[in-house]
């Protein structure tokens, strides 16, 4: 046995649920620029759970069902509220929430098919419900219920802020949603199929994702490009910047990605949106810093922008705190992980791979009073 570290180029399982070949990124077999250019989230989570898209009733019925689930228990709101609130990250916020929930819902350890499909509308509606209570409630404020007559995507945005947003912000919302709902075996899908393959729950199956997500290596790479961003100040401080960093060697978030070679397929669609967001916001500095880094980058490496490179600006943009925008990542990509987690259950097998042993041969052991 030799051992291929972090598993690069092992194709662990089959899935019929998204696929990258080529550079290209598909869900079902649809193309992700046609998602993002058409498709509501909605129609995007039904595809992932059901392998087609919807009719008008199919997507009607799916939205009433995510409508109807996505209030909280009061004692999962009253917990946030018992949090040291400063010094929690958002993301061990969510991952402690998703274990909580699993409490209060009758149906947390029956396994059969149709209970872990309610299982998984419900964690979809809720976890939106959750990051933004979250947030709110560290801030001093009263989570802010959901509504039965917003689209997924706006029902967020209105959560978090109290107000109705513009159908800009809808739109920019919505198609971040799209582009990150699945990306077929990464690390917190992986994680996640892992974790249910022993058979665990649903629940257990989510928050092991969660886990995985929060590592800056995977979900945590917007928080940290919009860290950047902040640190570099202005269009005129770039160069210097980047430069120095390109010297020394230091890795530069946003940039790369282990299954693309040509350039992450996800990653124009935020830049266009970027583009219009931090014009209409006044704050089209940040696209414009994005451009000049990108440039400065790809020009001395081969390393395109990813998903995250471009998504920090357009949720700074839309005035949501940095660093809620891996949980954001985690409320998309729920989508994905809940398709994968029934995938498992339906052909399932443990999975347990082995490891190339590299220690010392064959020791004797030696009493205590001899070493």
């Amino acid at each position: 046995m030799t051992a291929t570290k972090g598993l690069e180029g092992i194709v662990a399982t089959t899935s019929s649920i998204s696929s990258i070949i080529d550079d290209t990124l598909t869900y079902v077999g649809y193309d992700i620029d046609d998602l993002a250019e058409n498709a509501s989230f909605e129609e995007v989570l039904y595809l992932l759970l059901h392998r087609r898209l919807p009719n008008q009733s199919e997507l009607e019925e799916l939205t009433q069902q995510l409508a109807q689930n996505a209030e909280l228990p009061k004692e999962v709101l009253d917990h946030f509220k018992m949090y040291p609130i400063k010094e929690v990250h958002p993301m061990a916020a969510l991952r402690s929430a998703i274990s909580l929930l699993a409490l209060y819902d009758e149906e947390a350890d029956v396994m059969d098919a149709e209970a872990n499909y309610r299982k998984a509308i419900r964690i979809q509606a809720q976890i939106p419900s959750i990051v933004t209570a979250f947030s709110r409630v560290r801030k001093g404020l009263e989570p802010v219920a959901p509504r039965t007559d917003l689209s997924f995507a706006a029902n967020f945005l209105y959560m978090l802020s109290g107000k109705e947003p513009s159908s800009i912000e809808v739109e920019a919302f919505n198609k971040a949603l799209v582009l990150h709902a699945d990306h077929e075996l990464n690390a917190s899908t992986f994680t996640a199929r892992v974790c249910v393959a022993t058979l665990s729950d649903i629940y257990s199956g989510i928050t092991a994702a969660i886990g995985a997500l929060k590592g800056p290596l995977h979900g945590g790479a917007n928080e940290a490009v919009m860290k950047m961003l902040s640190e570099i100040g202005s269009v005129e401080n770039v160069t210097s910047y980047i430069s120095e960093k390109l010297q020394n060697k230091e890795k530069i978030m946003g940039f790369g990605h282990r299954v693309y070679r040509k350039g992450d397929p996800r990653a124009k669609h935020l830049r266009e949106m970027s583009e219009k967001l931090t014009k209409l916001t006044g704050q089209s500095k940040y696209y414009e810093m994005s451009v000049r880094i990108e440039e400065l980058v790809t020009s001395q490496k081969p390393l395109p922008p990813n998903v995250d490179f471009y998504s920090a600006s357009v949720y700074h943009s839309l005035g949501i705190d940095h660093d809620l925008f891996t949980p954001i990542f985690a409320v998309s990509r729920t989508s994905g992980w809940l398709a994968h987690i029934l995938e498992q259950y339906d052909n399932n097998r443990l999975i347990r791979p082995r490891a190339e042993y590299t220690g010392p041969d064959m020791q004797k052991y030696v009493p205590i009073e001899l070493r």
